[in-house]
């Protein structure tokens, strides 16, 4: 962030804080390291190469630019595929300044760097709203009831979860103790021997497919654990909303904070700019071809899901570690989410907080998604992979109908439809989040966030807390820039 009219950047608080950092950081790495030092390899370069190229301008990306900034760098650029910002941050504009967020957009207790993020940046928050009873629906059926702690009400069950996740470091969860045996359970698997009931199994097929994208049987139990090792040992915090990582909003939309961040880069900030080719990764200076030109830079930090990683040619080849991370990396959670926009929150009058669960069928869940003074009803949903139909008058019409069941006829007329098929609005996004299968992270967890020559691993798959969650992002970003900005010092003090 640049210092402010009054404040010379030498003076700026953040680029002192990021270099006490940098500092202690490279004590603890035996580097020693002054904060002349630091400052002297944070200098500017005339011959053409950047100090740092930041592939991808979501969450990680920017904030990774941002920490460069403060720390007095201005010798990097951000490379980002798509013509916007905000990766798989993304709102829909529903006219007179409110939006709809497309993709990810809650934040909760324990995700402190996105919301010191916020923050920094002057972005509000306001509650999700959750007031009144959820609808339930199963073909004809309708039941009304009270839930605010996620779905999962089997209380033992729970327990046990939260009671294993102990012993599951998110950081690293193939490092447990046990970590070889719980990879080869998945989650469905695992619930089958503990003797779960069907009321109970439908309440953890919704919660996994939602939070993860993939029913229980194709999810690893280790990294279900992990998950839930990230929000204290807490699955009720996972999943719910009232104290839970559902909790809070942002007031513009999630993709605001992208959009603030990149209004300071300038022409450091590149849009439509895919990279196509990294070429001498294992060298001083590593060549990024992209689709506006050859870029060389001395350290490159990937902001980018490992999967998209396999849209990138390396030469020489990666690793063989690191490269079969990348091409097993699973990628078949893109998600799918739409908006019907009402003149009013028409539900609320009835008792209903808009939640509406459809048991067999193509929706997931509906929620309340309005902004913050009510100005308009707005109903998001969540809808199962190929069970809506793709014309956008057709799905709308679709959901409408489900809408109407459990909220009553008003639902039939909304004013405005949207629809994002992450799956297929873009080639740079492949999957919203990652469903790590059983047997993946015990074998080739190892190889995920280690640097790779002069290629820094970032993005949300590689935070060591909330990792899949715009909190994971930011935290992936603070991380990469200060990796950068340490192996820049001790290149330009064994040059």
């Amino acid at each position: 962030m640049h210092s402010t009219d009054n404040e010379s950047p030498l003076q700026s608080p953040q680029r002192r804080l990021l270099l006490q950092a940098l500092g202690s950081a490279a004590v603890v790495g035996g580097l020693a390291l002054s904060t002349r030092a630091a400052a002297q390899a944070l200098q500017d370069n005339r011959d053409g190469i950047l100090d740092v190229a930041i592939i991808g301008g979501g969450l990680a990306g920017l904030t990774s630019a941002r920490d460069l900034l403060s720390a007095g760098c201005e010798s990097f650029a951000v490379l980002e595929a798509r013509d916007r910002v905000g990766g798989r941050t993304y709102n829909h504009d529903l006219g007179h300044g409110v939006v709809s967020e497309a993709g990810g957009q809650w934040i909760g207790p324990g995700q402190t760097a996105i919301a010191d993020l916020a923050r920094q940046l002057e972005v509000g928050t306001f509650p999700t709203y959750y007031q009144g009873k959820t609808v339930y629906l199963l073909d004809d059926t309708k039941v009304e009831e009270d839930v605010t702690d996620g779905p999962n009400s089997n209380t033992e069950l729970v327990g046990k979860l939260n009671e294993l996740a102990r012993g599951v470091p998110s950081k690293a969860p193939w490092k447990a103790a046990d970590a070889a045996a719980l990879d080869k359970l998945s989650v469905g698997e695992w619930l089958v021997r503990q003797g779960i009931s069907n009321q109970d199994q439908i309440g953890f097929n919704m919660s996994v497919s939602l939070t993860f994208g993939t029913t229980p049987a194709g999810m690893g139990l280790l990294h279900y654990l992990s998950m839930i090792n990230s929000s204290d040992c807490s699955l009720e915090k996972l999943e719910g909303i009232k104290g839970g990582a559902q909790e809070t909003r942002f007031v513009g939309g999630s993709q605001v904070l992208s959009l603030k961040m990149a209004q300071v880069l300038g022409d450091k900030l590149k849009l439509s700019c895919p990279v196509r080719k990294i070429v001498g990764w294992d060298r001083d200076v590593v060549e990024l071809h992209t689709d506006r030109g050859i870029i060389r830079a001395r350290q490159v930090i990937a902001a980018v899901n490992p999967a998209l990683c396999n849209q990138i040619t390396f030469d020489p080849p990666l690793p063989t570690g690191r490269a079969q991370l990348q091409r097993l990396w699973p990628a078949h959670a893109p998600m799918r989410k739409t908006v019907h926009v009402y003149e009013r929150p028409f539900w609320r009058d009835k008792g209903l907080n808009g939640q509406i669960i459809q048991v067999e069928g193509p929706l997931i869940l509906a929620y309340d998604n309005s902004p913050p003074d009510g100005s308009l009803g707005v109903l998001s949903g969540f809808v199962r992979t190929g069970q809506l139909p793709h014309d956008p008058q057709a799905a709308q019409s679709t959901l409408s109908a489900i809408y109407a069941q459990a909220l009553g006829d008003e639902a039939l007329h909304p004013v405005q439809f949207h629809d994002q098929d992450w799956g297929k609005v873009d080639p740079w996004t492949l999957t919203c989040i990652s469903p790590m299968p059983p047997g993946f992270w015990t074998q080739w967890g190892e190889h995920l966030n280690p640097a790779t020559g002069r290629l820094i691993w970032s993005g949300t798959e590689t935070a060591d807390l909330w990792a899949g969650s715009m909190d994971g992002a930011v935290r992936a970003g603070h991380r990469a820039a200060l990796e950068a900005l340490q192996a820049l010092v001790q290149g330009r003090r064994s040059a």
